[in-house]
């Protein structure tokens, strides 16, 4: 299983960042930081952090999605905040990308048992189709972020910006935040889940396999079966005579 050390390192980064920012005695409506100076954070970003004087209370979360790329299902996104001691830290979180399905399941679990708390949020094709794919996942991520009963002071984005005090967008974020990687391994485990359901109702497509994605086997797939309510009909434009 990969060391993820260098993960955990990134995420308690910005929590020092924002610990001496506190401390150093500026005005609560002031407090912005620039993270100019951090791997993988957008340029001109600025870390603002707001309320008490809260101290070693703070705390970082992360955030990613799953599915934005399909031609088939929903986009999910999920935030996940992590306890960052080193006794509680989920060996082998990574970007989901890079760990096989059956490991995935696995730190999921273990995900859920650790983090001090998580959400994970489904958008719709059809919503997809009626606002695009971008801002259907900016909308699932304020939602997971909403949905939240204790706010982190830190959100790691992976690669969205979004309006939220205390949110940076982080450049190939899932790669090298450890509480982004969580994040995406919620995502992608429950979008996965929901796209092997969907297999049995939608028999032919090969959903279970490709979980919706542009294969060859699924626009095969497509041109003999037809669309089905799960195509997000703006990703198919080639098969408009096939929409109802």
């Amino acid at each position: 299983m990969r060391d993820n050390a260098d993960l955990v390192a990134f995420d308690r980064e910005y929590l020092k960042r924002a610990r001496e920012l506190i401390f150093c005695g500026i005005d609560k409506s002031e407090r912005e930081l620039s993270m100019d100076g951090i791997d993988g954070a957008e340029r001109g970003s600025r870390l603002r952090v707001g309320g008490d004087e809260v101290g070693c209370g703070l705390l970082v979360g992360g955030m990613d999605e799953a599915g934005r790329g399909p031609l088939a299902g929903p986009v999910a996104c999920a935030v996940a905040v992590m306890p960052l001691d080193d006794g509680l830290i989920v060996g082998g979180a990574d970007d989901s990308k890079k760990i096989p399905e059956k490991k995935r399941e696995i730190l999921y679990e273990a995900i859920v048992k650790n983090a001090l708390y998580y959400n994970i949020q489904f958008v719709w094709q059809d919503e997809i189709d009626g606002i695009n794919i971008l801002n259907a996942t900016k909308k699932g991520m304020r939602a997971c972020f909403d949905a939240l009963p204790v706010k982190p002071d830190i959100l790691l984005i992976d690669a969205v910006n979004l309006d939220i005090a205390g949110g940076v967008a982080i450049i190939k974020g899932d790669a090298k935040s450890y509480n982004i990687a969580c994040a995406s391994i919620l995502a992608k485990v429950e979008r996965d889940r929901l796209m092997r359901r969907y297999d049995a109702e939608y028999p032919g497509y090969g959903f279970a396999r490709h979980k919706g994605y542009g294969v060859t086997a699924h626009y095969e797939a497509i041109a003999r079966l037809g669309i089905t309510p799960l195509h997000r009909k703006t990703f198919l434009s080639g098969f408009k005579n096939l929409f109802l």
